[in-house]
């Protein structure tokens, strides 16, 4: 994966981690719902410092049990450690299964374009529609991803400037427009219908 300096977290480590190792990146991702964006991917950090890897391979094959007691410390990984470390876990297993182990492949193997990287990440557990166009988008805006087409296929997410994803956060400023846009769509589907 080519490097590049992402500004998630808050934490130098937690974001050096997400910018170097693909498959970190596809967790903290898979993490990002019913958390905070930053508590979702500083997880991957989490994993590796107790775990001892984030290597798909060993994330795969660790002890269901030991690995949902490994969520549940505090500070926990997730606040659904049990069920978010089976998904985890699942994650890890399709990487090795249908990747050879390689997360970056999924974006990069055969010279997808974005239709294709968008069909390949909504295959993957844990990831639906938004999910994949948003990790889609992260990787268009901010990994240097080339793959043609790749905007048209994240819709909205892909518009520069629009502040409506983790795929737009780059340091303090943007993460508060991104959180004031999620706030807005909340409280817009909240509103009566007229």
């Amino acid at each position: 994966m080519e490097h590049m300096a992402l500004h998630i977290t808050g934490d130098a480590a937690a974001d050096e981690l997400l910018s170097t190792d693909a498959f970190a990146l596809l967790t903290g991702m898979l993490l990002d719902q019913q958390v905070a964006m930053e508590t979702a991917f500083a997880g991957p950090l989490k994993i590796k410092e107790r775990t001892g890897s984030i290597e798909p391979q060993a994330v795969a094959g660790y002890d269901p049990e030991r690995f949902a007691e490994l969520f549940k410390q505090t500070p926990a990984v997730h606040r659904y450690p049990g069920s978010m470390a089976g998904r985890v876990q699942s994650l890890a297993q399709a990487v090795v299964d249908d990747w050879g182990g390689d997360a970056a492949a999924i974006w990069t193997q055969g010279d997808p374009d974005g239709a294709e990287v968008l069909k390949r990440l909504k295959a993957l557990p844990g990831f639906g529609e938004q999910k994949a166009r948003i990790f889609l988008a992260l990787l268009g805006k901010q990994l240097g991803l080339e793959a043609s087409g790749w905007r048209e296929a994240v819709g909205h997410y892909g518009e520069d400037g629009c502040f409506a994803s983790v795929a737009d956060i780059t340091d303090p400023e943007s993460l508060a427009k991104v959180r004031a846009t999620k706030q807005a769509a909340k409280a817009a589907a909240k509103a009566p219908k007229a």
